[in-house]
């Protein structure tokens, strides 16, 4: 749908419309458009010199950017060790279908809970912390989390990571599912889990319990005056940015077959947060457009040079200083023109 004037459903609804040429498109006709790219992206990507594998990158970790965007985006809270649980993720799905119960599910369940438990610890410890001490600690959390699975040769595999196991048929008990062990297979069940996690992400930020993050986001004081209990918000922000923040890193290590200590590091984490910064960290859809372009530029540049982090690092430069809303934001800003 395309309206001349501002949508007031939706700027009810905190999810403006967006303007396109001197019109403006209905959010959810957005939305449609936006789904309609990621349902057929086995079906282009290899016109624009991509493949499948590289695709589900994309949806994967514009889940983990996305989940990471649900705290810093909408409740202004800056963590720099959210790669901790995205590695938790991947390591307790391979270690449990290594060691324990070679199940996918049973695999997947595991990688999510133990990063839940570790987060809901860590969030009681740093939930007080606003700003540079709170980045600050989350990264020292998460590199302790680097450093055991880069030492504990025996069981994660230290340095080399975590190899020996490949993602499974889904068991359910009366019947196998053999579908994960297909490229285009695998990239519609990630996509499956990635629609899964937004739309609940849209809800929550719907509900007076998004409004309330908002309000905690622009005037945190405030917030408090009106009896809102901040800590308490910010933390269930945290744990429920770090759960799916776990989840994309269970997809991850499917994806791979492999569980790689660089998902613990403190540099996934600022990749993390690149991407969200990168399409425009305050729209909901700003974290998948700045995932896209950082992993295929990524997997563009990186096939040419070995110095491909020095581009990806100026182009970051130029955006932040040029577009500092993100490339949707300037997307917004042009059409308005």
């Amino acid at each position: 749908m395309v309206r001349l004037d501002k949508s007031t459903d939706a700027a009810r609804s905190g999810a403006p419309s967006v303007p396109l040429a001197g019109f403006r498109i209905d959010k959810r006709a957005a939305d449609a458009i936006v789904w309609l790219l990621l349902l057929t992206m086995p079906f282009w990507i290899d016109w624009i010199g991509g493949y499948t594998q590289l695709g589900t990158r994309v949806v994967i970790l514009a889940l983990a950017a996305m989940a990471l965007n649900f705290l810093l985006g909408y409740t202004g809270v800056l963590s720099f060790g959210h790669a901790a649980y995205f590695g938790l993720g991947s390591y307790g799905l391979g270690l449990t279908i290594k060691y324990l119960v070679p199940n996918t599910l049973v695999g997947m369940a595991v990688g999510i809970v133990t990063a839940i438990v570790a987060a809901a610890i860590i969030g009681v410890l740093i939930v007080r912390l606003r700003g540079i001490y709170f980045a600050m600690v989350t990264i020292a959390f998460g590199q302790v989390f680097y450093f055991i699975a880069y030492r504990w040769n025996n069981v994660t595999g230290g340095d080399d990571g975590l190899s020996g196991w490949h993602r499974l048929p889904i068991d359910l008990g009366f019947t196998q599912i053999d579908i994960l062990n297909n490229d285009l297979a695998f990239y519609y069940a990630a996509l499956f889990c990635f629609a899964a996690s937004v739309g609940i992400m849209a809800l929550l930020l719907r509900s007076p319990f998004g409004r309330t993050l908002l309000a905690i986001r622009e005037n945190e004081r405030r917030a408090r005056f009106l009896g809102i209990p901040v800590d308490r918000h910010i933390w269930l922000s945290w744990l429920i940015s770090c759960t799916f923040t776990s989840l994309a890193g269970t997809l991850y290590a499917m994806l791979n077959n492999f569980a790689d200590p660089h998902d613990l590091h403190w540099q996934q984490s600022g990749d993390f947060v690149i991407m969200a910064v990168l399409g425009g960290m305050r729209s909901f859809w700003g974290p998948l457009i700045g995932a896209a372009i950082f992993i295929v530029l990524e997997d563009y540049i990186s096939s040419r040079t070995e110095n491909w982090e020095s581009f990806i690092g100026l182009f970051f430069v130029l955006v932040v200083l040029f577009f500092p809303r993100g490339v949707l934001g300037m997307i917004r800003r042009k059409t308005m023109q």
